[in-house]
């Protein structure tokens, strides 16, 4: 039995979709074994993360991704854009409008469509920054951790933990981060014992009140060129901090997001591109005998 796929990719950060909502594939393997399987950049398609299509009975449709390491996420931003066009294109469901449930909670993409019927971009409500410590969740005894300074690999860092659906650490940095001191930190602080579900760790460089540079550790995948929701708890931890505005151009390094935090209902919206890579059909009984 052969299994359809698309490749696609939002400013660089990249994954595999496919469609399962009659949870065939689910019924044959694990989605934690595929992706572990499908993910790996040497010896499979590679990817960030694999993205399933998923029935739901109270959205338009439901929406889950696993990492490279085989775990799930509450939600991917950029992930979350490459799914809305998927399913448009896909004519899984035509609107441009689509209320998706995730394991964060629903989330709402706004498709922008040309005249030859291809999705653009994607304005994603991303819903509410969630800044509660025990709720990103973190063991930090501080309603909110905001510039709260933590000793890493020896170093004193000041973190700013923001969930978006899934933990989020923000450092802000003066100069560019060293590869070595990056792949050093990464990792430590994403399974610090602060983040009893580990967190992803973004590392910003304010270039100007409307606009910063990211880079991003993201958890279960390590480095990855772009990251949506990091870029939306990187906005919010730059207002918390003094140090942005709420209208923010966020550069990463595959690519740029425009995030918005409209505190009128505090929500927020983020506007970025998706692309299709290409597409491919696997044997699923041979993935299955290879695992």
């Amino acid at each position: 039995m052969r299994i359809h796929l698309s490749k696609m990719q939002g400013i660089g950060n990249d994954f595999i979709l496919v469609d399962d909502r009659s949870s065939f594939i689910l019924k044959e393997i694990d989605y934690s074994s595929l992706a572990k399987k499908l993910c790996n950049r040497r010896f499979s398609l590679g990817a960030d993360g694999l993205i399933f299509a998923v029935r739901s009975n109270t959205h338009d449709i439901g929406f889950k991704i696993f990492n490279p390491d085989g775990s799930e996420a509450e939600m991917c931003g950029n992930g979350m854009r490459c799914f809305a066009k998927y399913v448009y294109e896909k004519a899984i469901f035509m609107q441009k409008i689509i209320n998706v449930e995730t394991k964060a909670g629903s989330i709402v993409p706004l498709l922008d469509i040309n005249f030859d019927g291809i999705v653009d971009s994607v304005k994603v409500d991303m819903g509410e920054p969630i800044l509660e410590s025990g709720l990103i969740p973190s063991t930090i005894d501080k309603e909110k951790i905001i510039s709260e300074k933590i000793n890493v690999c020896g170093k004193e860092l000041e973190i700013t933990a923001v969930s978006m659906g899934n933990p989020h650490s923000v450092i802000f940095i003066d100069d560019e981060i060293e590869d070595s001191l990056f792949f050093k930190l990464g990792p430590a602080i994403e399974n610090h014992e602060f983040f009893p579900a580990k967190t992803n760790v973004e590392f910003a460089r304010v270039i100007s009140e409307n606009e910063i540079f990211v880079r991003v550790w993201e958890r279960g995948a390590g480095e990855t060129l772009g990251c949506g929701t990091g870029a939306c708890a990187c906005v919010v931890a730059g207002v918390l901090n003094h140090k942005t505005s709420d209208k923010v151009k966020v550069r990463l390094k595959g690519g740029s997001l425009d995030i918005k935090w409209n505190k009128a209902n505090n929500h927020i919206f983020k506007t970025g591109p998706a692309k299709l890579v290409y597409e491919t059909s696997i044997d699923l009984e041979r993935i299955k005998n290879d695992l």
